[in-house]
C-alpha cells in the first residue's frame, strides 16, 4: 500500500463532499434524538445530507436503493424520511406508497428530493403521499428549514386542545393525530390531516388556497394551486362518500359543509 494512501475509505469520500455551513445549531426541542432516514443513491449527496443533519442534532440512517430504504423504514421506524424520486430497484414514488400503506409507519413524514422541477413531477410526489418536496439542486439551509417545519407541524398537532373534529363519518383526533372513517383508520399524511382539520374548524367558511397551505405547511413555503388541488383530491378519495362534503369554491378555494349532498 502506498505510504500516503488513506486506510479508511470514508476519508477519501469525505474529501469529495463539500460541507455546507448552515449556520444552524441543534436544539434539544427540535432535532435532538430524531432519526432521519436518507434514501439517496448519489453517494456524495447522501454524505452531505448525513453530515449536515448530524451537525444539526439529528440521528441519521442511509439507504442507497428504494428496496433498502423501505426495509430500513420498516425496521427502524424513523421520525422522517428524505426520499429521492429517482432510485434504483424501487422508485421513490413506490417507496412512498408502500410506507403510506404500512400501518406501523404510515404516518411518517416524507420529504421528496427530486432532480425534476416540472410541476407534474412535484404533483406526482405529493399524490403518492409526500408531505413536502425539495427540488435539486437545493440549499442545505432551505432543506433544514423544511425539515424543521415538518417537525414543528407534527409537534403542534400533538399539543392541540383535547378535542375531536368530525365531518360526516370522518373523525380527526387532534390529540392522538389519528383519523378514522366510520371507525376504520384513514392513512392521511401530516399535510392532509392539517388541511382537513383547517377546513372542518372553519365551520363552513371558505378558505383560500393560501390560507390552507399556511395552516398546513406554515408561511414561506411556495406551492402552486395545482399542489393544493392534488392534496384535496387525495383527501376526498380517502374520505369515501364523505368526500362530497369538501366543496370547491371556484376561483377562491375550498370549504367543508356538514350536510351530505344527496346522490
Amino acid at each position: 500500500m502506498p505510504k500516503n494512501q488513506p486506510t479508511d475509505p470514508s476519508q477519501g469520500r469525505a474529501k469529495r463532499v463539500e460541507r455546507e455551513d448552515t449556520g444552524m445549531v441543534a436544539s434539544g426541542t427540535t432535532a435532538n434524538e430524531r432519526l432521519v432516514l436518507i434514501v439517496e443513491d448519489e453517494r456524495d449527496l447522501a454524505d452531505l445530507l448525513e453530515y449536515n443533519l448530524q451537525s444539526n442534532g439529528y440521528r441519521t440512517l442511509t439507504a442507497r436503493t428504494g428496496a433498502d430504504g423501505l426495509s430500513k423504514a420498516r425496521t427502524h421506524g424513523p421520525d422522517l424520511v428524505l426520499l429521492d424520486l429517482m432510485l434504483p430497484e424501487v422508485p421513490g414514488t413506490e417507496v412512498a406508497k408502500q410506507i403510506r400503506a404500512d400501518k406501523a409507519i404510515g404516518r411518517t413524514p416524507i420529504i421528496m428530493l427530486t432532480a425534476k422541477s416540472d410541476e407534474v413531477d412535484q404533483v406526482v410526489g405529493l399524490a403518492v403521499g409526500a408531505d413536502d418536496y425539495v427540488t435539486k439542486p437545493f440549499s442545505m439551509k432551505v432543506l433544514l428549514a423544511r425539515i424543521e417545519a415538518v417537525f414543528r407541524r407534527s409537534h403542534q398537532d400533538g399539543h392541540e386542545s383535547e378535542r375531536v373534529l368530525r365531518l360526516g363519518g370522518v373523525a380527526l383526533d387532534l390529540e392522538t393525530h389519528e383519523a378514522t372513517l366510520e371507525g376504520e383508520t384513514i392513512p392521511f399524511t401530516l399535510t392532509e390531516f392539517r388541511l382537513l382539520s383547517a377546513l372542518i374548524d372553519a365551520d363552513g367558511k371558505v378558505l383560500s388556497r393560501n390560507k390552507l397551505m399556511n395552516h398546513a405547511m406554515g408561511p414561506g413555503v411556495t406551492v402552486t394551486e395545482r399542489t393544493i388541488d392534488v392534496h384535496i383530491t387525495s383527501i376526498r378519495r380517502k374520505m369515501g362518500r364523505w368526500g362530497q362534503q369538501i366543496k370547491t369554491v371556484r376561483g377562491v378555494g375550498y370549504r367543508a359543509v356538514h350536510e351530505l349532498t344527496p346522490a
